[in-house]
C-alpha cells in the first residue's frame, strides 16, 4: 500500500477518535440535549477546517508559492469591516436582531461579489497577472482595516463592543440553518474539485505547460479562484475570519506528504484541519474550561510558521 494512502487511513481513524473525543468527553446529564449541542459544533469545526484548508492549498497550487494565503486578498479585512458597517449603521441592538440567514446570505454575497470584482484584472490581462491582483488585493485589504479602525473610533464604547465581538472566529454559537448551507456548498465544492485534481497536478508546473497540455488557463484559473473565494466567505460568514489557519495545515501537509498529488493532498489537508480544530476545541472546552480562545492559538501559531516560512525561503535564495 502507498505511503501516503497509509497516512490517509491514520489521519481518518485519528480525526475519527477525536470527533468521539469530543462528543463524549465529561458529557454528564441529559444526552439528549449535549449529543445535538455538540454535534452542531463539531459540524461547525468540519466545515471550517475543509473550507480554510482546501482554499489556502488551492490558492498555493494557482501562485506556486507556499507562504501566501487567500486572506491576502482582502477577504477577512472586507468581512471585519462589513460588521463594523452594520454596527455604525444599525446600532449594536440592531445589529444583534439582524435575521441570522439574512445576514450570512448579505456576508456571503458581499464577499463573493468582492472577489469576483477583483478576478476581473486577471480577466483582462488573460491570466497573466495573478501578481498583480494579489498586490491590489494586499491594498484593498489595508484599505478596509483602516476604514474598520475609523468606523470603531467613532461609534460609542458598547456598540464598539459588539463590533469587537464579531470580528474573532467563535464555534460556540453557530446557526444550524447556516451550517445546512455551508455543509451544501463544501459538498458541491468537493465534488467539482475533485474531479479537476489532475488539472491542479499540472498546475503546478507552471503556466506554459498548462495550455500546452490543452487546459484553458484563463477559464480554469478564474473557475478554480471563484471556489477558493465561495470556500472563504463560507467559513468566514458561519465562524469568523481565520488568516493563518490554512498556511499552518498546508506547511504540515507538505512536510508530512510524499506527494504533490491533489488526490493525496486534498483529502490530507482537510483531515490535519479537521484534528486540529477537533482536538483543540474539545481541550479548550473540557480541559482548560474555556478560559481561553482557540481561534487566538491558532493564528498565533499560524504567523509563527508565516515568518518560519518567510526567514527560511529568504535563507534558500
Amino acid at each position: 500500500m502507498n505511503k501516503d494512502i497509509k497516512k490517509i487511513i491514520v489521519l481518518t481513524t485519528i480525526l475519527i477518535a477525536s470527533s468521539v473525543l469530543f462528543l463524549t468527553w465529561n458529557a454528564q446529564g441529559n444526552w439528549d440535549f449535549i449529543l445535538p449541542l455538540r454535534a452542531k459544533k463539531l459540524a461547525a469545526l468540519l466545515l471550517v477546517a475543509y473550507a480554510v484548508g482546501v482554499s489556502t492549498l488551492l490558492f498555493q497550487t494557482l501562485t506556486n508559492n507556499p507562504i501566501l494565503t487567500p486572506s491576502v486578498l482582502g477577504f477577512d479585512t472586507l468581512y471585519i469591516f462589513l460588521q463594523t458597517l452594520l454596527v455604525a449603521t444599525l446600532g449594536g441592538m440592531g445589529y444583534t436582531q439582524l435575521p441570522l440567514l439574512g445576514k450570512f446570505a448579505l456576508e456571503l454575497v458581499v464577499m463573493i461579489g468582492g472577489s469576483l470584482l477583483l478576478f476581473q484584472i486577471l480577466l483582462r490581462q488573460g491570466g497573466r497577472d495573478l501578481a498583480r491582483m494579489i498586490l491590489i488585493g494586499v491594498i484593498f485589504g489595508v484599505l478596509f482595516r483602516s476604514l474598520s479602525s475609523l468606523l470603531q473610533r467613532m461609534i460609542d464604547p458598547e456598540e464598539f463592543a459588539v463590533a469587537q465581538a464579531n470580528t474573532f472566529a467563535s464555534f460556540n454559537t453557530v446557526n444550524l440553518n447556516m451550517l445546512t448551507i455551508g455543509g451544501v456548498i463544501m459538498v458541491v465544492s468537493a465534488l467539482m474539485l475533485w474531479r479537476d485534481r489532475y488539472r491542479l497536478d499540472i498546475h503546478l508546473l507552471g503556466r506554459d505547460q498548462v495550455i500546452n497540455l490543452g487546459i484553458h488557463y484563463q477559464r480554469h484559473i478564474l473557475w478554480i479562484l471563484l471556489w477558493i473565494s465561495v470556500l472563504v466567505a463560507t467559513a468566514t460568514a458561519v465562524v469568523g475570519p481565520v488568516s493563518f489557519f490554512g498556511l499552518l495545515v498546508c506547511a504540515l501537509v507538505n512536510y508530512f506528504s510524499g506527494s504533490l498529488k491533489h488526490s493525496i493532498r486534498l483529502p490530507m489537508v482537510f483531515l490535519l484541519a479537521a484534528i486540529m480544530l477537533v482536538l483543540g476545541q474539545a481541550v479548550f472546552e473540557h480541559l482548560l474550561g474555556m478560559k481561553a480562545v482557540l481561534s487566538v492559538v491558532i493564528e498565533f501559531a499560524g504567523g509563527l510558521v508565516f515568518l518560519w516560512l518567510v526567514l527560511r525561503k529568504s535563507q534558500s535564495a
